[in-house]
Order: C-alpha cells, then sequence, then structure tokens
C-alpha cells in the first residue's frame, strides 16, 4: 500500500544562508534603479518578501534622505500610466464635444434672431388638450 511518506519522498532540509552586506546593498541598489524588482530577487534567489523589504529598509539610500520609496510591479506602474493617459483622451473629447454643443448652440440662436423662429422649441403634429390631466376612464383600468 502507498504511504504519504512514499509519495511524497524525503522532505528538502532547508538550510540557513547567508548573504553579504555588500550583496544586499547591490540589490536594493539595483530595486531603486527599477532594474530588477523584488518578486524577481525573491524567485532567483529564493529569499522570502520580508527578507528583501528588510534589506530596503536597512540599506535603501532613499530612506536616509527620508525619502519614501514605493516599491510596486512594473504591470500596476503601466496600468496606472496607461489609465492617466485614457482619462486625458476622454477629457480631451469631451472639450470637443463641448465646443461642439456650444457652437451648435450659437448658430441656433443666431439663425433663431435672424429668421424669428424659435427652434429650441419642440414642433409636435397635435396639441395635447388638458396637458398633464389623465383620462379618468384610462386610470381607472
Amino acid at each position: 500500500m502507498a504511504t504519504r511518506a512514499n509519495l511524497v519522498g524525503k522532505p528538502l532540509l532547508r538550510t540557513t544562508r547567508y548573504f553579504s552586506e555588500d550583496f544586499k546593498r547591490k540589490k536594493v541598489g539595483e530595486i531603486e534603479r527599477r532594474i530588477t524588482s523584488v518578486s524577481e530577487i525573491c524567485k532567483t534567489y529564493e529569499v522570502s518578501y520580508t527578507s528583501v523589504y528588510r534589506w530596503i529598509y536597512k540599506f535603501s539610500v532613499m530612506r536616509k534622505k527620508s525619502v519614501k520609496l514605493v516599491v510596486e510591479a512594473k504591470s500596476d506602474t503601466t496600468r496606472i500610466k496607461a489609465l492617466q493617459d485614457h482619462v486625458t483622451q476622454l477629457e480631451q473629447l469631451l472639450g470637443q464635444k463641448q465646443f461642439e454643443i456650444d457652437f451648435l448652440s450659437k448658430q441656433m440662436q443666431i439663425a433663431s434672431e435672424q429668421y424669428s423662429v424659435d427652434f429650441k422649441k419642440k414642433q409636435s403634429g397635435k396639441p395635447s388638450s388638458g396637458f398633464g390631466k389623465t383620462d379618468k376612464s384610462t386610470a381607472t383600468k
């Protein structure tokens, strides 16, 4: 009969590794210059995120200058940039549409003054008698 020990195999022993201070400073510098990301360092060197963030806290040049370093994934940064570009395009379109609306309103105003016709007024086929009142016979149905 198969047991869990037979299927899984021998458990791997986690060895304690030590990274030199120079190595840590180099990797923190790469993160600050956006050469690499925290996740890439974690995967490549099999280090926990907590350890890398401790390195950043300890060796960051920005921290010593009292500048807060925001570490975010490149995908988030590109997504935010794309959204900002999209907002800018929408604002431009909105401005163009508002300009068109103002232009057409001015044209209607000039035409109504020139031809003595109110173009804004709705022209309906037949006027309704008793505007706003309902017929009692249709209201009870």
